[in-house]
């Protein structure tokens, strides 16, 4: 999801933001089985609909997952929903937040700065566009204007294909953010998670937009919960997660969201 903000939004567009992805510090608190600790989680709730803001809570599938891993491994929990550079820094920092939950894929780059626990989610990056572009693929999008989140996986991408410094590639703090400049005419392209891209695609067909996948360039990703260097988290995450994953729970809450069984073994076996 790089980190430098090289913009200004206006009011109007971050009343905007604020409005569709409720932003804030909203908080979820669950109980696990009684354990003396709690996991405090930060996550960037734009990313509907894997996080998001219903009101002032949060929801979404990593929500009902890491709900079910608290239960199996009976630690208490809370969520707060502070934006993803925030997360970052303070995950890293291990003081305010024990752990980042926000579809954050699992990285050698992050790996030098995090710990993550075992894969959780299989994705890729997927192309967004309007449904008369001629666009097909990755390669198409040199000398196009692309937005992306900065600091994801979609901005390394893009910025290997189209050049780090190149000023057709505009980083935003949000997808959302992103996916409005596309639909304002300022970008040809949105690169997003699939999920989230497919669920925005779904919730606005007045927009008249497509996705386009290109295995080629844009290869499978692997969601995993983000973590300070040497967590003592990270012990007790990974059975429950890998409980979750073997048990039929993991199967349940994906179908609920996303309609279709999950590949649970290419999750077991991802490193």
């Amino acid at each position: 999801m790089g980190m430098k903000k090289k913009w200004v939004m206006s009011a109007l567009v971050a009343l905007f933001v604020v409005a569709l992805t409720g932003c804030g510090s909203n908080n979820n608190a669950s109980s696990g089985n009684g354990g003396a600790e709690t996991i405090r989680f930060a996550t960037d709730a734009s990313y509907a609909p894997m996080e998001y803001m219903d009101a002032d809570k949060v929801k979404g599938f990593d929500i009902d997952f890491i709900k079910a891993v608290m239960k199996e491994a009976g630690i208490k929990y809370t969520i707060t929903n502070t934006g993803w550079d925030t997360m970052l820094t303070s995950v890293q920092q291990g003081t305010e937040y024990d752990a980042g939950l926000s579809s954050v894929s699992i990285t050698d780059e992050r790996k030098e700065t995090y710990d993550f626990s075992i894969p959780y989610f299989e994705s890729t990056n997927m192309i967004m566009v309007k449904e008369d572009s001629d666009i097909q693929s990755a390669l198409d999008l040199k000398g196009k204007k692309v937005a992306v989140q900065a600091a994801t996986t979609a901005d390394d991408l893009m910025s290997g294909i189209m050049g780090v410094d190149n000023g057709n590639l505009k980083r935003f703090d949000s997808n959302a953010v992103a996916l409005m400049e596309l639909n304002g005419g300022g970008a040809d392209a949105v690169v997003a998670d699939i999920a989230i891209v497919n669920e925005y695609i779904k919730n606005n067909p007045k927009q008249k937009l497509k996705g386009i996948i290109d295995k080629e360039n844009f290869g499978s990703e692997y969601y995993g919960i983000l973590l300070p260097k040497g967590s003592k988290w990270k012990e007790k995450l990974d059975p429950a997660i890998k409980t979750v994953l073997e048990n039929g729970k993991y199967a349940e809450i994906y179908k609920t969201w996303f309609g279709e069984e999950p590949d649970t073994a290419a999750l077991l076996n991802a490193k």
